[in-house]
């Protein structure tokens, strides 16, 4: 494709469906947008002017892609493990973005949470365990019920709660077979309500966007199966909710761009869990922000990566949610309905993740779900039952 000399260039590690909402709204903005990803049919390489055939966890690939292509700014939304490749590329051609040094501890559990402790900002008791006989020697330091999960993976993968120790050591072999460096970590159970917050940092200063209330599966995963924004909790909470997300992110090194931080307001108050130096998954920052707030999350991380200065004030207060559909095992056959359901007053966007064919696992992580409801409305709870009324008008055919 031929490129205007003048035209500002925007790399975009990844070009799956979480990307593509980046991609076109790179290319709706002007730019002239290569991908990066290790799939040739990837969806997001044909909205794309240019494709490497790289994995966007490879550093070195995508550093050369980065001096080759000469990007204004690089970016990837809602996938942690990119974070390190592209920081060690931004660092290779003078952009802003994240150090190296921060990846890292926005990228391993382990890291995060021991800038954590000596930042001292609000979390679990936690031990970093490299083997058996290791969680063996911290065996009467525990208290139950414990979760255990990898230091380095997402989406819930080999997060699982224990009530004894027997438990705890079934499930140490989930957790450590989900870990690329074979490195768990055993924490405090956190009980309380589940949050994340929205941040965009500009000049090492954290802003908050939006705080997003969340409900999960509970124990044993804790996988994700709805969000609504804004938050309903009372507005002193919420005061200590962003002070905490603020003080995480400046932990960690953020001094530019998104964050996806993570939390549970305990009786103690608001803990940590974990956070991301990129946009929350989830349609949280690509959708329901936007729809709650009218700010562009995903312009204003593209203007930041670049350099420029982003919008960030509020066009309007509005309610928005996300709910995903509950399924059994088995084999998915068919599912319908979903005319009725896009014609209940409200509704934005009704995405599915499976197909007929498919077969359904219990929800044991973020990729066994099948699909979802976005909802508008003026208040969250209104969003939240417009997401019911549109779930009630679906049908899911599942052969067991």
């Amino acid at each position: 494709m031929h490129q205007r000399s003048d035209q500002e260039r925007l790399l975009i590690v990844g070009a799956s469906i979480l990307q593509l909402p980046a991609i076109i709204k790179a290319k709706e903005q002007g730019y002239y947008v290569g991908v990066v990803d290790y799939n040739p049919n990837a969806i997001g390489i044909q909205y794309a002017d240019e494709y490497f055939n790289v994995s966007t966890i490879d550093e070195e690939g995508v550093t050369e892609v980065a001096c080759g292509f000469k990007p204004n700014g690089i970016i990837t939304l809602a996938t942690d493990m990119p974070m390190r490749a592209i920081a060690a590329a931004n660092a290779a051609c003078g952009l802003s973005g994240i150090s190296y040094e921060t990846a890292i501890k926005a990228t391993d559990k382990a890291a995060m949470i021991q800038a954590f402790e000596i930042n001292n900002v609000d979390h679990p008791w936690f031990f970093i365990i490299e083997n058996k006989k290791q969680l063996y020697e911290i065996k009467n330091q525990l208290l139950f019920p414990c979760v255990i999960k990898p230091t380095d993976n997402a989406g819930s993968r080999g997060v699982a709660l224990a009530h004894n120790y027997e438990e705890l050591k079934e499930e140490y072999n989930y957790s450590f077979n989900e870990s690329r460096s074979g490195k768990v970590i055993v924490e405090e159970y956190l009980e309380g309500p589940e949050f994340s917050v929205e941040v965009m940092v500009v000049n090492n200063e954290p802003h908050i966007l939006q705080i997003t209330d969340k409900i999960t599966t509970g124990a044993p995963h804790f996988v994700e199966m709805g969000h609504s924004q804004p938050s309903m909790q009372p507005i002193a909470n919420q005061k200590k909710i962003c002070a905490l997300a603020k003080k995480a992110c400046k932990a960690i090194g953020i001094t530019c761009g998104p964050a996806h931080v993570e939390m549970i307001y305990t009786k103690a108050g608001p803990k940590m869990v974990e956070l991301g130096a990129r946009m929350g998954g989830d349609c949280i920052t690509t959708h329901l922000v936007p729809l709650s707030t009218g700010i562009d999350m995903i312009g204003a991380t593209i203007d930041v990566a670049c350099g420029k200065k982003p919008i960030l004030e509020r066009q309007y207060s509005k309610g928005s949610a996300i709910r995903y559909f509950d399924s059994k095992k088995g084999v998915l056959k068919s599912i319908d309905g979903l005319n009725k359901a896009k014609k209940v007053p409200g509704v934005r966007d009704i995405i599915l993740a499976k197909e007929a064919g498919d077969v359904l696992t219990d929800i044991g992580s973020s990729g066994d779900r099948v699909g979802f409801v976005i909802a508008q409305a003026n208040t969250p709870e209104d969003a939240i039952i417009v997401c019911e009324k549109a779930l009630k008008q679906i049908r899911i055919c599942i052969e067991t």
